[in-house]
C-alpha cells in the first residue's frame, strides 16, 4: 500500500497499487476527491483504479455530512452474483454453443432500437415472475416519484431481469476443483441511470445556487439534512434493491434455460449465493464514527465477507473472503480495471486479437465486443497480488461460456 499526499489534497490517499498501472491522470482525479472538506480520514484506492466520471472507478470515499451522487455513479447498485451448482466439468458437452444460445434466449441482453419498444435488451412482454418482482418494488417507486418525478423511466419493468451492455456479462465458470458456477454482473439498468443523472443534476444546481466552487463539477454534493439528500438516500437505496433483484431474476432464468436446453443433466444450486454491490453508498461505522461510505467500483470486505472479483472475459475470476482491513474501510477491488478507454481498445485491437485472447471461451467473437478484449484490462493476477492484505482467495474461477450484450 502506498500513501500519497499531493499538495492539492486535504486528505491522504492510501492506494493498493503495488505492481499495477496507476497513471498520473487517475492520481490527479483522486486528488480532486481528496480535496473535499467533508471526506473522512483518507481516500482508499483499489488496485483496479482508473479514471471515471467525476470520481475514480476503484475508490472508496468515506464522508461526513454529505454524499457525492456522481461518486456513486449512474449504474447504482451495479454488482456481482455467483452461485455454485451441483454440475461438474465432465457434465458439460463438448460444444458449449447450445448452452450459450439457451442463456441468450432466456436473458435479454444488449440494446437496440435506441432502447425503444423493439429493444432486444428488454422484455417485449415481461414474464409473470418479473411482474411479480416489480410489484414488490412499485409502491416505493411511486413514493419516490412524488418528490422527484423526473426519475420516471419507461423501461423500469421491461428491463428488470435483463443484462444490459458494456462490461455486463453472464458466465458459466469452472472452479479449481472442476465444479460449475454461474456468475453475472449487472446493476439497476435504465431506471438507476435516470436516478443517478437526476440527482447529479440537482447537486450541481445546488452548488450554483450556493456559489460553491469545486475542483470538478461532478463532485457536486448533497448536504446531509437537505431535502435533496433525504430524497437521494431513499432513491439510491431503492435502486440498490432493484439491482439485486435484477441479478436474482437473471440467475433464475439462466438456471431454467440450462435445465431445459437438453444438453445437461438435472442440477441444483448450492444454498450460498454470493451477491455484492460495487457501485453504492451505505451508512457504516469506521474509526469510531458513523460515516457514509461510497464505493465506486469497490466491494465491501469486512472480516468474513464473501465477495467476487472478476477478471476480463478471457481471464480468471475470484471468490474472496474479506479480511476487514480498516485502512481500506474494509473494501477490496471490484475487478481488474481498465487500462484504456473503449475507443482506444477499438483502435488498437482486431477481431483476430480478440479471438486469440478468448480462446477456449464460448463467447461472441465479433467486432462489436472488441472494447471488452482482455488486453484492455489490467492483469487480474497483479491486481490480486496488490491486495493480499484485503482479501483471501476462496475459489478461482475460469469462464467457459460468456454472454455479453
Amino acid at each position: 500500500m502506498k500513501v500519497f499526499l499531493p499538495p492539492a489534497a486535504r486528505w491522504p490517499i492510501k492506494a493498493w497499487v503495488d505492481g499495477v498501472p496507476f497513471d498520473e491522470n487517475t492520481l490527479e482525479q483522486v486528488t480532486r476527491t481528496a480535496a473535499l472538506k467533508f471526506v473522512f480520514k483518507h481516500v482508499p484506492v483499489m488496485p483496479d483504479a482508473h479514471a471515471g466520471l467525476g470520481s475514480t472507478v476503484g475508490t472508496v470515499i468515506p464522508t461526513r455530512g454529505a454524499i457525492v451522487p456522481a461518486a456513486v455513479g449512474v449504474d447504482i447498485g451495479c454488482g456481482m452474483l455467483a452461485a455454485k451448482t451441483s454440475l461438474r466439468a465432465e457434465n458439460l458437452p463438448d460444444s458449449l454453443a447450445g448452452i450459450r444460445e439457451a442463456i441468450e434466449r432466456a436473458v435479454p441482453h444488449g440494446r437496440t432500437d435506441h432502447g425503444g419498444p423493439n429493444d432486444r435488451g428488454a422484455w417485449g412482454e415481461p414474464p409473470a415472475n418479473v411482474v411479480e418482482a416489480w410489484d414488490t418494488l412499485a409502491d416505493d417507486f411511486d413514493e419516490l416519484l412524488r418528490s422527484t418525478p423526473k426519475i420516471e423511466h419507461a423501461g423500469k419493468v421491461r428491463q428488470l431481469g435483463t443484462l444490459g451492455t458494456g462490461n455486463h456479462f453472464l458466465e458459466v465458470c469452472l472452479d479449481e476443483a472442476g465444479s460449475v458456477w454461474l456468475m453475472l454482473h449487472s446493476g439497476s439498468r435504465g431506471v438507476g441511470n435516470r436516478i443517478g443523472e437526476r440527482f447529479i443534476e440537482l447537486a450541481q444546481k445546488d452548488m450554483d445556487l450556493w456559489h460553491i466552487e469545486l475542483p470538478d463539477k461532478d463532485l457536486a454534493f448533497l448536504p446531509e439534512g437537505s431535502e435533496h439528500f433525504r430524497a437521494y438516500v431513499k432513491a439510491v437505496g431503492w435502486a440498490q434493491h432493484y439491482a439485486r433483484m435484477n441479478r436474482q431474476l437473471m440467475l433464475s432464468a439462466a438456471v431454467n434455460a440450462m435445465l431445459e436446453c437438453g444438453e445437461l443433466p438435472w442440477f441444483e444450486l448450492e444454498e450460498t449465493v454470493i451477491d455484492c454491490h460495487h457501485n453504492y453508498v451505505a451508512r457504516e461505522h469506521h474509526f469510531g464514527e458513523n460515516v457514509w461510505v461510497t464505493r465506486k467500483g469497490a466491494v465491501r470486505a469486512r472480516e468474513g465477507d464473501l465477495g467476487i472479483i472478476p477478471g476480463s472475459m478471457g481471464a480468471r475470476s475470484f471468490i474472496v473472503r474479506g479480511k476487514g482491513n480498516p485502512d481500506s474501510f474494509m473494501s477490496c477491488s471490484h475487478g481488474a480495471g481498465r487500462t484504456m478507454s473503449r475507443a482506444e481498445a477499438r483502435r488498437r485491437f482486431t477481431v483476430e486479437d480478440h479471438v486469440r485472447l478468448t480462446a477456449g471461451v464460448e463467447c461472441r467473437k465479433d467486432a462489436a465486443v472488441i472494447d471488452e478484449i482482455p488486453a484492455a484490462y489490467k492483469d487480474i493476477d497483479a491486481v490480486m497480488a496488490a491486495q493480499v492484505d484485503l482479501v483471501d482467495v476462496v475459489h478461482t474461477l475460469k469462464q467457459v461460456v460468456c454472454v455479453k450484450g
